[in-house]
């Protein structure tokens, strides 16, 4: 089990590291190592081209798990994911042969572009890190984490994943475009550069282990709840959050106390991470879409109708 200091100790290493080749936007990169030591799978949001896979490539490597890229096209089948049974003549019998998605790390680049078909096939990856391919289940690597990149919705060529698929993302951030300063860091950067790792697969789950450890009071789980059963009553949100929605943000919210050193989570720690934990998993009415609200103002109204907890 690591102690909490060694869990901050890893969050800012793995921060430092993933900056060598990737830069942008700093929340990026923290809810990205939050996402790899919580177990919550991370989705991104953004145009092509402001660091998307850099990002990814970068957690993967500072990480040290084993890494697959899947670039999605509109006629990728599960098969190519997941993997298949294929004849061998030589033996004359079926054999299986491995998808893509058998590494620790996956990166689902541009996952909209392809069909929902092919969008379900992560769903019982995503949710029991496991895989099923002609009844026969097979287990992904573990720790399995997966960051998934989509392109705005009014581009060419998209297919919205369905809210099953969205609810099982634990994170969901955009980088958005660099400061001008930052764009010409990018231009002196060497991008092909390796990061050489700071943890491996065994730390990975030894720092998972000991977030589920963090203690949490009854008082700051009645407030989370209240978070997010405000999400299904708010007259601009038109489907609020589901049950997962609490166990998520209660675990986002651990990582974040664990990478602020403590041991405990505060209020403070669930109102930092809310927006990302639930931003994606709300669907606005269409009200707010007339008044050009977006899902992150209509969370923070609804985080300020909750009365902060005190006397913890």
């Amino acid at each position: 089990m690591k102690k909490v200091d060694e869990i901050a100790d890893f969050a800012r290493l793995m921060k430092q590291a993933i900056n060598t080749t990737f830069t942008g936007s700093p929340e990026a990169v923290h809810f990205a190592v939050l996402g790899l030591a919580s177990s919550l799978h991370v989705l991104i949001e953004d145009v092509p081209g402001v660091g998307k896979t850099t990002l990814a490539k970068a957690t993967a490597q500072a990480a040290g798990l084993s890494f697959s890229r899947i670039q999605f096209t509109p006629d990728m089948l599960p098969g190519d994911v997941l993997g298949m049974n294929v004849w061998n003549p030589s033996k004359n019998e079926f054999v299986f042969r491995a998808g893509s998605i058998n590494a620790q790390c996956i990166l689902a680049d541009e996952l909209n572009r392809t069909s929902p078909r092919t969008q379900s096939a992560f769903l019982e990856a995503m949710q029991e890190g496991q895989t099923t391919v002609d009844v026969v289940t097979r287990y992904l690597p573990q720790p399995f984490f997966m960051i998934a990149t989509q392109n705005p919705q009014n581009f060419t060529g998209t297919f919205p994943l369905p809210e099953a698929e969205l609810d099982r993302f634990g994170i969901s951030l955009s980088i958005g475009y660099p400061s001008k300063e930052d764009e010409l860091t990018i231009l002196s950067t060497d991008h092909s550069k390796k990061i050489e790792p700071i943890a491996n697969p065994e730390i990975i789950s030894e720092i998972r282990k000991s977030i589920n450890e963090i203690k949490i009071n009854p008082i700051v789980q009645k407030f989370i709840v209240d978070i997010i059963r405000g999400t299904r009553t708010n007259s601009h949100i038109r489907l609020g959050a589901s049950p997962r929605a609490s166990v998520f943000l209660q675990q986002a919210a651990k990582t974040q106390a664990a990478f602020e050193n403590r041991d405990f989570v505060m209020p403070e720690d669930v109102l930092k991470v809310c927006t990302a934990v639930l931003q994606h998993r709300i669907l606005l009415s269409s009200s707010a879409q007339l008044d050009h609200l977006d899902s992150k103002l209509v969370i923070q109204e609804v985080c300020s109708r909750i009365p902060l907890p005190s006397g913890l």
